[in-house]
């Protein structure tokens, strides 16, 4: 509500200050519309931005002028009636669509079609107030009837001051949204009904205007309802509903602010020649040497400064238009990309490139863009192609190891070792989904248990097939053969065969006898051992040997040590931990963790919590294995 009338009273307060203004800045002695009348502007841009409000607003703020001016009642009330009229006239047509192909948007002036309509909208306004206003001072004064420049003074000045309100008002409105628009009505708009509305009001105007220069003084009231059947018509033209999508501009365009520029110039030209027209010096001479009324003498000082700035206008508007269809136009197609563009999607070119085809044959710049632009199309839409090849070989590596990935797991054992005297277990993180780790253990006879962990080179799939190899193997050859450094010795031949990218694997076997605690093993380039002795973890002192797989008939050496507490066997993946500072987690930050806390099954994950907040969630770049041989006291 608040909105509404602010609406109206803008317009009402802005026609009675300019009205009143005019009227007592030349003493209070002009009617009739002489002189210049800037107010007669404000009937065409109020109306235009604000719709029913603003012609409210602006018939109200007349009216009330009007009365100060001394005009009659009779003549006031249809003077307010030829206001409203041709007012609103301009809001109904701007939101009527003239073509199928133009889009019906608030008044802005985005490119030369809605300037055009905008002057036309203005001088059509134009043309019904004057002649209507000029009808009624005929019908009321009867010595005005020879009068023929009351409709130029009024049609002049409505022109003119209308052209740069509306103008002005479109820029302020754009800036504040400050502009009402229609509401979609649920009434049937009934074309043929309308449409003879205005073929009607076509003709009743033309009969008026050919009335007016032959109707006799006596006469008058066939005058009188030809007006009123103008006006009955023109306000039943009102009542027709508003049924088109009013589409949004929600940025400047490049054409709307050379339209800007284009339109500030005219305005200054406007303005500049206005103001020469009015000096004392310039009328003058046009009252001495045109036969026209002093009080007339605007008439043609208002043709002189329109022709001034036609002079201008014109060329300008034509230039704008060749801009339009050979600059812009073909901009606002390739911009058309905009809504064929989706995220990993091929953008569907054939319609495309039928719009850019238009221009391709161009030799200037809109040419080779148009090409680019087809060029560009055609090399996305491979790439793309290529995209979803590559996606889907990766969704299908990805099926392919989250299986690996489980064959892998299922190698290793599943639960815990646990006997009366002994336990057994072990954690395995691969860096990648699947890794070069294993670890392993299990009883090859009732005596004997055997334990296992290694580490291959490399990560992800060679290394895990290395490793799962390797495992399998060593299960075969221990059936037959107990002796640690001969199963090693045996192992490395295999894996030496026929290893042309010489990957190798880190290994350490170990034999355990539950009767004896007596731990035989041999090392193939592993991390040393971390065993219990003394009250404390510490590194066992073994020999290292050499990885397999690189060196064939390599003799392996078998150690044995005692088992009091147990023992603590690892990857590189654990010791070479980094964090943010590139510094490593290392063995002795290892041996201090481990003699820190009791040797169970809790200590694998209270090792791995350590790391992380070591590692401050740095990306693990190896995988981390675990195996822990612990006796039962």
């Amino acid at each position: 509500m608040k909105s509404k009338l602010k609406k109206t009273l803008i317009p009402l307060i802005l026609m009675i200050i300019l009205d009143l203004g005019a009227y007592y800045y030349v003493g209070g002695s002009q009617n009739f519309g002489a002189g210049l009348n800037a107010y007669l502007g404000l009937i065409f841009a109020c109306g235009l931005l604000l719709g029913p409000y603003g012609a409210a607003g602006a018939t109200i703020g007349n009216m009330i002028c009007d009365s100060i001016r001394g005009y009659s009642l009779e003549t006031m009330i249809i003077s307010a009636l030829v206001t409203f009229g041709s007012s609103y006239l301009s809001y109904m047509l701007w939101y009527e669509p003239f073509h199928k192909k133009s889009k019906i948007i608030s008044p802005r002036l985005i490119n030369t079609h809605y300037l055009s309509k905008f002057l036309v909208l203005l001088l059509l306004s134009g043309v019904l107030y004057g002649i209507l206003t000029k009808i009624l001072f005929v019908i009321t004064y009867p010595r005005l009837a020879s009068s023929s420049y009351i409709f130029f003074r009024y049609f002049l000045n409505y022109v003119n001051f209308g052209f740069m309100f509306g103008v002005i008002g479109i820029w302020i409105s754009r800036k504040i949204n400050f502009i009402h628009t229609p509401k979609l009505s649920n009434r049937k708009l009934n074309k043929k009904l309308y449409l003879a509305i205005v073929l009607l009001l076509i003709i009743s105007i033309a009969t008026i205007i050919i009335a007016d220069y032959t109707i006799k003084i006596d006469s008058h009231h066939i005058l009188m309802c030809e007006t009123m059947i103008v006006l009955i018509l023109l306000y039943s033209f009102f009542t027709k509903p508003m049924t088109s999508k009013i589409h949004q501009v929600n940025f400047t365009s490049i054409l709307e602010k050379i339209m800007d520029s284009f339109l500030i110039v005219t305005l200054i030209i406007l303005i500049i020649a206005m103001t020469i027209s009015e000096s004392t010096t310039f009328g003058y001479v046009l009252i001495e040497y045109l036969p026209v009324p002093n009080s007339d003498a605007f008439v043609i000082l208002l043709v002189f400064a329109d022709a001034l700035s036609l002079f201008f206008f014109i060329p300008c508007l034509i230039v704008l238009k060749s801009v339009e269809r050979k600059v812009i136009r073909p901009i606002i197609s390739f911009s058309k990309i905009k809504d064929f563009i989706k995220k990993g999607e091929k953008i569907e070119s054939d319609g495309l490139i039928n719009i850019y085809s238009e221009y391709t044959d161009e030799e200037n710049e809109i040419g080779l863009l148009a090409r680019s632009y087809t060029d560009l199309i055609k090399y996305n839409n491979h790439y793309i192609e290529n995209i979803h090849k590559i996606e889907s070989e990766k969704e299908r590596i990805k099926a392919e190891l989250e299986i690996a990935e489980k064959i892998q797991k299922a190698s290793w054992p599943t639960e815990k070792m646990d006997e009366e005297d002994l336990s057994v277990f072990g954690f395995s993180k691969p860096a990648k989904e699947v890794g070069g780790d294993f670890y392993d253990y299990y009883e090859i006879d009732d005596e004997h248990v055997a334990v296992v962990i290694g580490d291959a080179s490399g990560k992800g799939v060679p290394a895990a097939l290395l490793s799962t190899i390797t495992q399998a193997i060593i299960k075969l050859i221990l059936k037959t053969e107990k002796d640690p450094a001969k199963a090693l010795y045996i192992l490395n031949n295999q894996l030496c065969e026929n290893n042309t990218e010489m990957m190798f694997i880190t290994l350490w076997l170990g034999i355990f006898n539950k009767k004896t605690n007596k731990l035989k093993f041999s090392n193939a380039g592993h991390n040393p051992p971390i065993i219990y002795q003394n009250k404390e973890f510490k590194f066992l002192n073994t020999d290292t040997g050499i990885v397999l797989g690189i060196m064939e008939n390599y003799e392996f050496v078998t150690e044995e040590t005692d088992v009091a507490k147990g023992i603590v066997l690892y990857t590189d993946g654990i010791t070479d931990a980094n964090n943010h500072d590139e510094e490593l987690y290392g063995e002795e930050r290892l041996i201090e963790f481990l003699n820190s806390r009791k040797l169970d099954q809790k200590i694998i994950s209270q090792l791995m919590h350590d790391i992380d907040e070591f590692s401050e969630n740095e990306e693990q770049f190896d995988d981390m294995t675990l195996l822990i041989l612990e006796k039962h006291d």
